[in-house]
């Protein structure tokens, strides 16, 4: 169990107690910068975990298939939290996480025949757009409403995009797949 795996399973750990955070019902008005704190510790493992397995050459199956499910955990976490508090449309939320099951149906087929499908700069591009959209969402600041609602947007748009780069690329799969 190396350093990026161990940072892996921290933000596996670190999600029962960001979703408490966000919806057990304290009154304390305080509570969202919990949540917050934790979402952003949790986001930064994700940082740390890739980059130290990489240059480390600490890259593990363990850490292949487990990093981005931990990934997945958070965000689609934060995206349902967000929606039962109204503070996201659900049917964004369903976007999201729609997208998720598709690429990983992909990469389970890819894996199954022995392909190995990175990420692409679009998928990087998502993944940090939903999470700065989903800080902004948690901090609720008061600033003009129109300032979250285009993060919504670019983050809805770039994993729209995404999606569609990575089935554009990866179609023959589907095709060969027997």
């Amino acid at each position: 169990m190396n350093l990026p795996n161990k940072l892996t399973l921290s933000r596996i750990v670190l999600v029962p107690f960001f979703v408490a955070a966000m919806l057990i019902p304290t009154g304390w008005e305080e509570q969202k910068w919990v949540a917050l704190a934790i979402f952003i510790v949790a986001s930064l493992t994700d940082y740390a975990d890739g980059k130290i397995a990489r240059s480390r050459g600490l890259v593990t199956n363990f850490g292949k298939f487990m990093d981005p499910l931990a990934d997945k955990l958070l965000v689609c976490s934060a995206l349902i939290c967000l929606s039962s508090q109204q503070r996201l449309s659900a049917w964004i939320t369903v976007i999201i996480i729609a997208r998720e099951f598709i690429i990983s149906g992909f990469r389970l087929l890819a894996s199954d025949n022995g392909v190995v499908i990175a990420a692409s700069p679009w998928g990087k591009a998502k993944t940090v757009s939903q999470i700065v959209m989903i800080v902004v969402l948690i901090a609720d600041l008061a600033i003009p409403e129109i300032i979250p609602q285009i993060l919504v947007w670019i983050a809805t748009a770039l994993t729209v995009v995404s999606l569609v780069d990575y089935l554009a690329k990866n179609i023959k799969l589907i095709s060969d797949y027997k």
